[in-house]
């Protein structure tokens, strides 16, 4: 046992470094996914190549070669991957932003089914027509080869559009929403092609009947689970609350995860569903964004491994033997998601620009790629050759992705023929200027600790800049600081608890300053300077009067202030 962890650790020590250091150049040298490099780094050291060669420290290599019909890793590095992978999906739950998702439901479900029907009779069609022993669309491989097809990179996706600054666009938010969609059918069309390799583990292919009950019970338990977390999850952090940790918050929500990816294998389905369920579940809670930080160690972590073994899988040899059908099946699989989610996209209100960018927008294959064909590895649906194939559709797919989409970008015009009305979830802002940086950091920082005294939750998303999302259940505001300029913008019916809450901290602030001014130091001018500050907030003397002598008249006042006044309050 001792010697088997001590290899264990030297595995996962050249792992890392591989992955991550090629991770390192696709990303920053080549500008391509970090997961690219991560696979590559697979091929290179896993036991098909360098892996195989005699490791120093063992008296035989690192990765040995499998014997025949076994996955190419030992169980405990596979067990770990599995780990990365039920992270990965429980990360792009939380990452899931339902709201905009239901905003353009009507658009993603159009793009997304289109995305999914024509990739996977492509695939599967081709499986019947080009490979031997594949005689119906019923068998195993064919099915996984056409749910191989469906997929699409959430994450990838999300980046390009991201450097573009197009996430907010007609074509983003729809590309996202239907990309989500079709990640979502592919985990239920995965869970078909589990039961009916189970079904058919005697030779035979399972009946079309039985393909319906799996997939009809992999629908009802995912809608289950999803509505039950979504009522759940909620109620659950609020509990969590009370132990005032949020470490102890991220780790149960962590563990819910893994049961629920346990109790998915346990009922014949994919473990990731689980996982994207409960992610998805924890996403609209104001703690999504502190459990995803404290979780980001254990993702750099595992989410390397889970790629660099997936490319570990990979067997050149196999794949030099399908090359023609890789070719093949990776053309049809890059062509079926341009037609079938840009066709669609021109009956909902998208023109040719606006169908063209969001084929492109769906190429990429990722995460959910590399999961459904590892799973077909490991049930024995498909085999190294095939796996191959997958892996070469997913990189030729995500390189080929990012030029095209970039360049549908790049011709600039609009690609949605009808007037687009922003949704304006922050209707309303407070500005305030500062004469110096150092004055609105420290006002930065003092109301971000104010809000953090009344339970909000904060979280910086970009360390580069100084902008926070600040949460408390349905509360939300963001506040951002561009040199000696502030700005919190909310909901209007929050904006009164806001501006409330501002003036109590600058009410302290001012107090503070003139207790120094009355030490007479000829520097101390902060006083004069806290009242323009807090003027600029302040709605009213009057009102402030009315508030301190505690007339209870403040909601009749907010409801009977005239539009100029409130224009007036706002500057």
């Amino acid at each position: 046992m001792s010697h088997a962890m001590a290899k264990l650790a030297v595995q996962l020590a050249v792992i890392l470094l591989a992955a991550r250091f090629m991770g390192w150049v696709f990303s920053r040298k080549l500008h391509q996914p970090t997961v690219l490099g991560e696979m590559i780094a697979g091929i290179l050291i896993g036991p098909y190549l360098l892996g195989s060669f005699p490791f120093f420290l063992f008296n035989g290599p690192l990765f040995p070669l499998p014997g025949e019909g076994q996955i190419p890793v030992s169980p405990e590095l596979y067990g770990i991957a599995v780990l990365g992978s039920i992270i990965l999906l429980f990360i792009s739950g939380l990452e899931t932003d339902l709201k905009t998702f239901l905003r353009f439901s009507g658009q993603g479900i159009a793009v997304g089914l289109g995305g999914i029907i024509l990739p996977f009779f492509f695939g599967s069609y081709a499986a019947v027509l080009l490979l031997p022993g594949v005689h119906s669309l019923a068998d195993p491989t064919a099915i996984f080869l056409g749910v191989i097809s469906t997929a699409t990179s959430v994450g990838i996706t999300a980046r390009i559009l991201s450097e573009q600054r197009k996430v907010s666009s007609p074509e983003g938010v729809t590309i996202l929403s239907a990309a989500v969609l079709d990640d979502v059918f592919s985990m239920i069309l995965l869970a078909v092609a589990v039961g009916i390799t189970q079904a058919s583990s005697g030779g035979d292919a399972a009946p079309w009947r039985d393909a319906a009950a799996v997939g009809l019970k992999a629908l009802g338990f995912w809608l289950i689970c999803t509505a039950a977390g979504v009522f759940l999850a909620p109620r659950i952090t609020r509990g969590m609350k009370r132990f005032e940790s949020l470490g102890m918050t991220a780790a149960v929500s962590f563990g819910i995860a893994l049961l629920l990816a346990g109790l998915s294998e346990f009922s014949g389905l994919a473990m990731i569903i689980g996982a994207y369920i409960t992610g998805l579940s924890f996403s609209q809670t104001d703690v999504a964004a502190e459990i995803r930080e404290r979780l980001q160690g254990m993702y750099d972590f595992l989410v390397p491994v889970f790629f660099c073994v997936m490319g570990m899988m990979v067997n050149i040899a196999a794949i030099a033997q399908l090359w023609w059908f890789a070719l093949i099946f990776a053309a049809l699989a890059i062509v079926g998601k341009i037609i079938g989610s840009g066709a669609p996209a021109l009956l909902v209100g998208f023109n040719m620009r606006g169908a063209a960018r969001i084929g492109s927008g769906m190429l990429p294959r990722g995460e959910v790629t590399l999961i459904i064909a590892s799973t077909g590895l490991a049930s024995g649906a498909i085999g190294n050759d095939i796996f191959g194939v997958a892996v070469m559709t997913m990189l030729l797919a995500s390189l080929l992705a990012p030029p095209v989409l970039k360049g549908c970008f790049l011709k600039g015009g609009k690609g949605y023929t009808r007037e687009h009305k922003q949704e304006d979830v922050f209707s309303s802002s407070i500005e305030l200027s500062f004469p110096s940086v150092r004055t609105a950091e420290f006002l930065v920082q003092e109301m971000l600790k104010a809000f953090r005294s009344e339970g909000f939750y904060t979280h910086r998303p970009d360390n580069y800049q100084d902008l926070y999302t600040i949460r408390k259940e349905e509360i939300a505001l963001s506040l951002f600081r561009d040199e000696t300029k502030v700005t919190v913008n909310t909901r209007s019916d929050h904006e009164q608890f806001v501006r409330l809450l501002m003036t109590e901290e600058l009410l302290e602030l001012k107090d503070f300053l003139s207790g120094l001014e009355s030490m007479k130091s000829p520097d101390m001018m902060g006083a004069e300077l806290v009242k323009g500050m807090f003027a600029m907030i302040e709605p009213d003397e009057e009102d402030q009067e009315e508030e301190e002598n505690g007339t209870g008249e403040d909601d009749a006042a907010c409801q009977d202030e005239s539009p100029e006044k409130n224009s007036e309050s706002s500057g």
